[in-house]
């Protein structure tokens, strides 16, 4: 199994289970990557506001 092999089965079983449905026919694995980041709502990361992070683990930098 080649490179191509890998990325298309890895982005055909992520596609499986984000849209429960079957991946479409035509496309390879650099598309349906690409597709399901367009299917993605587009959220901010923002790393001080997760519900994995305590408050106390926030270290802001110090002042000189």
């Amino acid at each position: 199994m080649g490179r191509e092999d890998r990325i298309y089965r890895e982005a055909a079983a992520l596609w499986r289970e984000l849209f429960r449905e079957p991946p479409p026919a035509r496309a390879d694995g650099p598309a349906l990557l690409d597709l399901i980041m367009r299917k993605m709502p587009d959220l901010t990361y923002d790393r001080v506001r997760t519900p994995h992070l305590r408050p106390t683990n926030i270290t802001m930098p110090r002042r000189a």
